[in-house]
């Protein structure tokens, strides 16, 4: 069997197969399908405090315990789904993270109905075009942007929880509202040419 030898970014733990799949697969593809931006955003919120890979882990469970990430149920959740979901070991059990997803859902919401879709919304941040970014060792890799501080300090004024800057910023890489692959990673021109 042939060995991988593409080049990947650096920050990508190669030895982790469903990680690569990831990075080959979705991270950085330009997004515009609001069910995946929730999820995306729902994830990146769990994420705070901890891996990325402890929550790609997890994304089995939180499909199912956020209801394939259906936004307007998701947004329906009660107390008793509160109480239910920090007994789910299939995700991170913290029932701020829990609450927040909930309350984030119903702002998601007031977002689709005045911009027509969260999609929109998103991508003004960025004049609705992916960046490019100029990377090539990890220490390259920025942690927020005046972008991911905008489009942070909007989401906060409408009241969403667990989407400072920096989380804001991965939620941005993971969407392809900026294409932060590295200069030398495969993915970086073909994301560049399909997109």
């Amino acid at each position: 069997m042939a060995k991988d030898v593409q080049c990947r970014c650096p920050w990508l733990d190669t030895s982790k197969q469903d990680y690569v799949t990831y990075h080959d697969e979705e991270w950085g593809v330009p997004l515009y399908d609001d069910q995946k931006l929730f999820e995306f955003i729902t994830l990146e919120s769990a994420q705070a405090g901890l891996s990325w890979y402890t929550i790609l882990k997890k994304r089995d469970g939180y499909r199912r315990a956020f209801a394939n990430f259906d936004v307007k149920t998701v947004a329906s959740f009660s107390e008793a789904d509160i109480e239910r979901l920090m007994l789910d070991e299939s995700i991170v059990r913290n029932r701020l993270k829990i609450s927040a997803t909930i309350n984030n859902a119903k702002r998601f919401l007031e977002i689709q109905q005045e911009f027509g879709s969260f999609s929109n919304y998103q991508w003004q941040f960025v004049d609705n075009q992916p960046q490019v970014s100029n990377l090539n060792e990890l220490s390259d890799y920025p942690a927020i942007t005046e972008a991911s501080t905008a489009f942070a300090k909007d989401l906060k004024k409408r009241g969403f929880k667990f989407l400072g800057p920096t989380t804001v910023y991965a939620h941005m890489q993971a969407s392809g509202m900026v294409n932060d692959h590295s200069n030398d990673c495969f993915r970086k021109a073909e994301i560049i040419e399909k997109y």
